[in-house]
């Protein structure tokens, strides 16, 4: 202690710097504690697709593609998959499914180094007379797929009817099978480019 210094002062001022410590520190983690249960984010962190609640379950789930072979999630631990499933390809909407094809290859394409962990799964007929992409994998209609892809809350909403008259819906799908966002009929797919590559960094 410094010659002349009062003593009372001295605790006084010790005791006030470890309050505000204390209230910094816990402070801090208490309204963060509240801004994360009131289901506040901060803007750069939020989902432009609807994160899906509960999520989709297609883990013990293996789709047959196009060839006959089955796809399994476990075989490609660190692929994240989009999922669409687009009506009446091969019929008069043909015209609007090369367009929803063409837009789903832009977002691989702009993925960059990280492309190679992301496959497309094209759920049904493809576009007459249309290449598939390499990362498109075209699998199978059966009664198990369209089951476990939630159409999410607002499916039947106004706004989504409206929304409705673009192409068809898509899903994110993590590296372990679970369906964790939706893409209304008619979403931006500037939306889900971003989403995927905030989640390829991540994870």
């Amino acid at each position: 202690m410094m010659m002349g210094q009062d003593p009372d002062k001295a605790r006084s001022h010790n005791r006030g710097m470890l309050i505000a410590i204390f209230v910094l520190f816990f402070g801090g983690m208490l309204v963060a504690g509240l801004l994360r249960f009131s289901g506040w984010r901060p803007e750069g962190s939020k989902n432009n697709g609807e994160m899906l609640q509960p999520y989709g379950d297609l883990r013990e789930y293996a789709p047959t593609l196009a060839n006959g072979v089955a796809y399994r999630w476990v075989d490609e631990p660190r692929i994240w998959r989009i999922v669409v499933a687009p009506r009446e390809c091969d019929g008069a909407r043909s015209g609007e499914c090369r367009e929803l094809l063409h837009e789903i290859d832009t977002v691989w394409r702009l993925m960059g180094k990280d492309a190679d962990r992301v496959h497309v799964l094209w759920v049904g007929a493809s576009p007459a007379g249309t290449a598939m992409p390499r990362e498109v994998h075209v699998v199978r209609v059966d009664a198990v797929l369209p089951a476990q892809l939630p159409r999410g809350k607002h499916a039947n909403n106004k706004a989504n009817a409206n929304r409705a008259t673009g192409h068809d819906a898509a899903w994110l799908v993590d590296p372990n099978g679970f369906v964790v966002l939706r893409y209304a009929p008619g979403f931006d797919p500037g939306d889900l480019r971003t989403d995927l590559s905030r989640l390829l960094k991540v994870n």
